[in-house]
């Protein structure tokens, strides 16, 4: 088995632009300004090299898993306009969600199936969905944990924020690992065709990976994204054997 493209970075780096949206916000303005923006983080080890995600809104910003906890990636989020939701995609990205909520003040939501696991902390949970508003949605999506879920945000052309649902392999294509871990196999590959019937090519445009993000090799996102899982040969994963 190959080793993971990317390991949790051992200094603070700061986050990097995934994807801009530029608008003018005056006629008489030559120069474009920034709307909205989703930045990635680097690798966490506290969450096994995970990438995190942040939008930026005028909505209110949403902070997709935890990064590592440090005095940059602080300061980062407080320039950017503070946090208002932090959203766990699955057990293994909670991190440090606890403290992230006591420093920024931040609503902590997770599928309720994973909730006990962040004990005396005030959390929102759902069950099958969980809209926050006109623009995002959370949808559970079980398999590589009970409560794996993922965030749907409608810019961009769509952006499914996956976790360790849907990763990139070795050719940069999302595919769901199956890993000695892994929670319910099936249930992992069946969370995939809801995907696909949910979503067309017009609604989604890229998936955000929670790992793996260095098979990418600089793309920073995976595009084509419904084209791309409506290609996946669901009867021949669903014989894919664990990973060691």
């Amino acid at each position: 088995m190959p080793s993971l493209p990317e390991q949790p970075s051992q200094t603070s780096k700061p986050p990097r632009v995934v994807l801009p949206e530029t608008a003018a916000t005056d006629a008489n303005l030559s120069e474009k300004v920034v709307h909205n923006r989703i930045f990635a983080f680097p690798p966490n080890r506290d969450t096994l090299g995970g990438t995190s995600y942040f939008i930026v809104r005028n909505e209110g910003n949403i902070l997709i898993d935890s990064p590592s906890l440090d005095q940059s990636h602080e300061n980062f989020l407080h320039s950017q306009g503070g946090v208002k939701w932090l959203y766990i995609t699955h057990r293994g990205a909670i991190g440090k969600a606890t403290e992230f909520q006591q420093i920024l003040g931040c609503e902590i939501l997770i599928q309720e199936q994973e909730a006990y696991l962040l004990p005396g902390t005030t959390v929102t949970t759902f069950g099958g969905e969980f809209t926050i508003d006109s623009q995002v949605q959370v949808l559970w999506t079980p398999g590589h944990s009970p409560g794996s879920s993922c965030l749907y945000y409608k810019e961009f052309g769509g952006v499914l924020f996956s976790g360790r649902h849907l990763l990139p392999n070795q050719q940069g294509l999302p595919v769901s690992l199956r890993t000695a871990k892994t929670f319910h196999w099936p249930r992992q590959i069946k969370s995939i065709q809801c995907l696909r019937d949910r979503f067309t090519p017009e609604t989604l445009h890229y998936i955000c990976p929670g790992a793996n993000t260095g098979y990418l090799r600089g793309k920073r996102v995976i595009d084509k994204a419904y084209h791309l899982l409506s290609q996946l040969d669901l009867e021949s994963l669903k014989l894919v054997q664990p990973m060691i």
